[in-house]
């Protein structure tokens, strides 16, 4: 049976599943095809447990972690509101293709709705078709602002 809980990186049973979705998905083609370093996988649950903007969610399979989505709290100026950005969803291998990317969505959903959050935010790489298609089934769209501004891109600048 699967369930969804809000991640307590306080507890060792969350904290030891983040950092074992975060390297799997790292060490995935659409995460990188790179472990994570070490020190900074050991750091990850402490900064995060002390963040006020963040939360996740962690899918289980029984007591095993498959999957997570990884969320911060940003504002949107245009609704005076709070939106809801995905910044990381994960589903283990073994457990693709079986809706718990779109069920571990719904359960963010229900997170930003009580947030009273405007909208929910994604990034997804352009060849990455499962995901772009799993995205499309639960109502996200590329981000355009009007007809003739073009879609907008996600861009970064490593410091």
């Amino acid at each position: 049976m699967i369930t969804f809980v809000t991640a307590d990186f306080n507890q060792s049973e969350h904290a030891q599943a983040l950092t074992f979705l975060m390297d799997a998905y790292a060490q995935d083609p659409m995460g990188g095809n790179a472990p994570i370093e070490p020190t900074i996988l050991a750091q990850l649950p402490a900064i995060l447990a002390s963040r006020t903007d963040a939360f996740t969610v962690l899918a289980y399979d029984e007591k095993t972690p498959i999957g997570l989505a990884n969320c911060f709290v940003g504002f949107s100026t245009f609704a005076a509101k709070e939106l809801v950005n995905v910044h990381d969803l994960v589903v283990v291998g073994t457990h693709r293709y079986q809706g718990i990317g779109k069920a571990l969505l719904a359960e963010v959903e229900k997170r930003a709705l009580s947030r009273n959050a405007c909208k929910i935010t994604l990034e997804v790489l352009q060849n990455n078709a499962p995901a772009r298609k799993a995205y499309q089934d639960v109502g996200f769209v590329p981000y355009e602002l009007s007809p003739g501004a073009g879609v907008a891109e996600f861009w970064q600048k490593k410091l």
